[in-house]
């Protein structure tokens, strides 16, 4: 089956390519979870958007991946939460919210995929999450949830 990439996958591609794969693999997982779209002539100007997205987003180079990563740990984070009389959230912070978060406070569009959380934010306090931003430099970022 033709699809057309919506966000990187690991192993088969970046966004905006356009591959070949079982039709198992597509039906069962790539189009259910929004990875992808299926191929056809009209989808083929969508292709343009996706890679002018991607262009803005994409990280160029080790240099300026570092450059984010330090712009990234020297950012303080602050996601404000309705709580409970215990002090436990209605709910969970999610890396939608850290990446919604950072685009506010640093400017970055980040891709919530790549965001990974140690553990489940429910508490108010300091938790830790890791931004990958390339193969071999990811960013350790510090999110303060408060009521």
């Amino acid at each position: 089956m033709k699809l057309i990439l919506t966000r990187e996958v690991a192993g088969l591609g970046h966004a905006g390519d356009v591959v070949t794969v079982k039709d198992g693999y597509a039906r069962n997982f790539l189009l259910p979870k929004g990875s992808a779209i299926a191929w056809s002539k009209g989808g083929e100007t969508q292709i343009d958007g996706i890679r002018r997205a991607r262009q803005n987003r994409e990280i160029r180079d080790k240099d300026h991946a570092n450059e984010i990563k330090a712009k990234l740990e020297a950012a303080t984070l602050e996601i404000k939460a309705n709580v409970g009389s215990t002090g436990r959230l209605f709910g969970s912070v999610t890396e939608k919210d850290i990446a919604l978060v950072i685009k506010s406070a640093t400017g970055l569009d980040i891709d919530r995929h790549k965001i990974k959380l140690v553990k489940h934010v429910k508490n108010l306090g300091k938790h830790s999450a890791k931004v990958s931003l390339m193969t071999g430099v990811a960013a350790n970022i510090t999110i303060s949830v408060v009521a």
